[in-house]
């Protein structure tokens, strides 16, 4: 159980939620929702215990599991090796048992076992070492425990050949499935989730849909996969960032939604009703001005007319929405950008190999492929962040690249939003970089914070701003739409379908598949590249 008193939100000096009082009580599923950059991902840090609030209280009973949007925090030590035993790599599967302290007590009999090989003496306390550790893995469920984390993270596309490989070496999207499978598997009591179905493939979500409508004890999930929300939730919280409060609608979402529609037409008329009333008042209260004996009842009737408006809630105003257009594309050749025989490994794990990619002028190319098939790798190979193990990447005349990386590693999380921007495009004077920024939603003091506090939305916006300054004729677009509210999305979506200049798009996104109305498609890991039939739209939601 989680309460929270009279909490107090701020980023920097902005304010974003004040005397906030609520409770997450076993049972509760509770949706957590409002546009990027409202204080979503701070709220839950702040539940979690990973930040503190400005004013107000936290109090956790029970084990609570905290999924961020960045769970880059779960990599491994330096070199990638477990801590209690150096000379092993930490595991995939290591992470995932981490939950309930299995990985301690397997470590530990592992060491026991190669110590029975020496003195006697020493044989003698291995042995020992060994049953006792046996016992306790029997008291924390034994080897059906490993069954278990192994079975749940096999519903989340991570198959036994993953989960043996080295966490080191996993893409961004197997990492944060890594940490979904351990939140789960930890059974804590309360689960805050922030954009769970994040490189999930649909089969995968329908799993966690219902493992999370099976989950006893409180759950809060951030999420704008609206499917999720209606099957899961039975309670609603709006951040508002207008009025910086938490409005709590004890509905699911498909009764919040009209919910919220009835409540926003009721303000609606009433504060047409008290405008007409108080505009009535008013023009009667300027005629008896005129007259110095009514000049007393003028004012009476001015101080009505104010009065009513003071008591109607003012009408709901508009979230703010980044507008986004890719830009105009420097000119280029017939083909900007091309690779032959690539392939990439990472150590004993082959992703794929003999990848053959032709990226004409204007182009528009979409790759498929399930989970940990290389379709992020594909496009660092390109962007030149990796190197392939063979194959060749040549630059056509004229290319400008654009890169948008998942994982936003393409962001300085120690500069500043202007100083990323800067960066960028040196070549612009501070006052237009202020106004882009600014139509991407940083204004103010927003542009002064570093990157690294954003949360997952705000980085998606500063990655796209980035994107927009870079005059790219050819764009590698990793999961554009991720952590987007669906306004930004369509803005986003609305700007696929208007960029003149060539696109590689990776997305689980149907919708933006749509937009992009691609040419061609490349499988992988097989390599095969293919012109565009309707037909590949059923493997979009499953890649």
């Amino acid at each position: 159980m989680i309460t929270a008193s009279e909490l107090e939100l701020r980023a920097g000096a902005r304010l974003l939620l004040e005397g906030a009082s609520f409770q997450i009580a076993p049972g509760d599923r509770i949706g957590l929702v409002g546009r990027n950059g409202a204080g979503k991902t701070t709220l839950a840090r702040v539940l979690a215990g990973e930040a503190l609030p400005a004013a107000g209280t936290v109090r956790r009973g029970g084990a609570v599991g905290y999924l961020p949007q960045d769970t880059r925090g779960g990599d491994p030590p330096a070199q990638g090796r477990d801590p209690r035993d150096p000379e092993r790599e930490l595991l995939a599967m290591d992470r995932i048992l981490s939950a309930r302290g299995l990985d301690e007590v397997l470590s530990g009999m592992r060491t026991a076992q190669r110590q029975m090989g020496g003195t006697a003496a020493g044989r003698d306390a291995a042995i020992h070492a060994y049953a006792r550790l046996e016992d306790r893995l029997h008291v924390l469920g034994g080897y059906a425990a490993e069954a278990e984390a192994a079975s749940m993270a096999a519903s989340l596309g991570l198959p036994d050949r993953v989960l043996g490989q080295p966490l080191r070496l996993l893409s961004g999207g197997q990492r944060r499935r890594i940490e979904l499978a351990r939140i789960l598997f930890s059974d804590a009591e309360t689960l805050l989730l922030d954009e769970p179905t994040n490189h999930l493939d649909s089969d995968s979500i329908v799993w966690l849909r219902d493992h999370l409508r099976a989950h006893r004890g409180g759950l809060v999930v951030i999420s704008h996969h609206t499917a999720l929300l209606e099957a899961v939730v039975s309670k609603v919280f709006h951040l508002d960032a207008n009025r910086c409060v938490l409005d709590m609608h004890n509905v699911g979402w498909r009764a919040y939604l009209e919910e919220r529609d009835l409540a926003e037409r009721r303000r609606w008329r009433e504060r047409a009703t008290a405008e007409r009333r108080a505009a009535a008042l008013q023009a009667q209260a300027d005629r008896m001005r005129a007259k110095a004996t009514k000049a007393k009842a003028a004012q009476g009737m001015e101080r009505r007319a104010q009065q009513l408006l003071a008591r109607t809630a003012p009408q709901q105003r508009a979230d703010r929405v980044a507008r986004l257009r890719f830009p105009t594309p420097a000119p280029c050749g017939r083909i900007p950008l091309s690779a032959s025989g690539l392939s990439k490994s990472y150590g004993s794990l082959e992703v794929f190999t003999g990848v053959d990619l032709a990226v004409d002028r204007g182009s528009r190319i979409v790759v498929l492929g399930l989970n940990g098939a290389g379709k992020t790798t594909l496009l660092r190979l390109l962007a030149r962040l990796e190197e392939p193990d063979t194959g060749e990447i040549r630059a056509g005349h004229g290319l400008r690249l654009g890169y948008y990386a998942q994982e936003h590693e393409t962001l300085d999380s120690s500069r500043t939003v202007l100083e990323n921007m800067r960066s960028a495009a040196p070549e612009l004077a501070e006052r237009e970089q202020r106004r882009i920024l600014g139509s991407f939603l940083f204004v103010g003091d927003d542009v002064n914070k570093p990157a690294g506090v954003l949360s997952g939305g705000e980085k998606t916006r500063l990655a796209l701003a980035l994107l927009v300054v870079s005059g790219a004729n050819v764009g590698l677009l990793d999961e554009p739409t991720n952590n987007l509210d669906p306004a930004s999305r369509a803005e986003i979506l609305s700007a696929l379908r208007t960029y003149r200049g060539a696109i590689v798009l990776v997305t689980h996104d149907e919708g933006a598949v749509d937009a992009l109305q691609p040419q061609r498609v490349m499988l992988l890991p097989d390599g095969i590249e293919d012109s565009w039939d309707d037909e590949f739209a059923d493997l979009v939601a499953l890649a």
